[in-house]
């Protein structure tokens, strides 16, 4: 944020919150508790930074109510610190809109349907009958294929793709014969596709991706995949097709839902999960070994392989020493 900023008392006026301290503070941007200096608000939100509070060179800070003592800066106490800094962070920091919202260099297909305020930067492809709502983004070469919907106030980043062909071949004799993908993607409103991420048409039906949903980098999302409202997504996670994502899931990095399954609404799967089988009930789901040294890693590989013997044999065991109960 440029010249003088904005007095902490305005920002309370405009977002709620309580002030403790000297409201004539005026603040031009935002830091970390450790870093932050003059003129910088910061936050705390993880009880892990605490002894950071005590000690920052923050102009003001955010914290929750159980932090408020913890320090004698000017500060907002908020309920949710993390959501109050966000907020503050966009009334610092306002989306720039460029001068020519369309870019001279994109390319606009046929019967291609644009809402107020959308803007497309350089190097977009639009294809034809395509529509894009009111006050989208689309950032340098985004491209969305024919016939796909875009809702209201989507962010897209560079380079994503959307309704690219799905994979869909039948086998022929030795070879593979493809399968015309006929459905469109349909995105709901207030999403955010991160940069080369990728969402394929569906097959016959739509692949569907519900309101506020955030999608980070380099997500592949299959063909017919629906994806329910408020759900978000880590970087690098692969979803197969028609695979059915309930409303407000997370999903951490790397992790891989496999197709034809289910998640039922508020799943959360940790980061590089495999996702085998439909997880109805909500919950936390964890499916990945965490990082050890190879040798032990080696030597719990090989006890799995041998894990199903293991406990024929325990089964074994107990099935005699029962006998002997019964017998003493």
């Amino acid at each position: 944020m440029t010249g003088e900023g904005i007095r902490l008392d305005e920002i309370v006026a405009r977002l709620g919150g309580s002030l403790l301290g000297d409201g004539a503070v005026r603040i031009s941007g935002v830091g970390t508790l450790a870093g932050a200096g003059e003129g910088q608000i910061s936050f705390l939100s993880n009880p892990k930074y605490r002894s950071q509070l005590a000690s920052t060179r923050a102009a003001a800070v955010i914290v929750p109510p159980a932090m408020q003592d913890g320090t004698d800066r000017p500060r907002i106490v908020a309920a949710n610190s993390y959501t109050y800094y966000a907020r503050v962070a966009q009334l610092l920091y306002p989306a720039r809109q460029p001068k020519t919202p369309v870019h001279p260099s994109v390319v606009l297909g046929q019967d291609v349907q644009l809402g107020e305020g959308v803007v497309i930067h350089a190097g977009c492809v639009i294809g034809d009958g395509a529509s894009i709502g009111d006050g989208s983004v689309l950032h340098p070469n985004v491209t969305v294929y024919a016939g796909c919907r875009i809702g209201k106030r989507a962010l897209i980043h560079a380079g994503a793709v959307i309704g690219a062909d799905g994979f869909g071949f039948a086998k022929d004799g030795e070879a593979w014969l493809k399968i015309p993908q006929v459905g469109r993607v349909i995105i709901g409103d207030d999403v955010e596709i991160g940069a080369n991420t990728t969402i394929d048409r569906g097959a016959i039906e739509d692949t569907v991706i519900g309101d506020g949903v955030k999608l980070d980098n380099q997500i592949q999302v299959g063909h017919n995949v629906v994806i329910g409202d408020h759900a978000a997504m880590a970087g690098c996670v692969g979803i197969a097709g028609s695979a059915r994502i309930g409303k407000r899931c997370t999903v951490g990095g790397g992790a891989i839902i496999l197709g034809h399954l289910e998640l039922g609404d508020d799943v959360h799967v940790s980061s590089g999960t495999l996702v085998a089988k439909s997880l109805k009930q909500p919950g936390q789901y964890t499916g990945a070994f965490p990082v050890e040294r190879h040798e032990g890693w080696l030597k719990n590989a090989a006890h799995l392989r041998h894990l199903s013997k293991l406990a024929d044999r325990v089964h074994e065991l107990e099935k005699k020493l029962s006998e002997l109960e019964k017998k003493s």
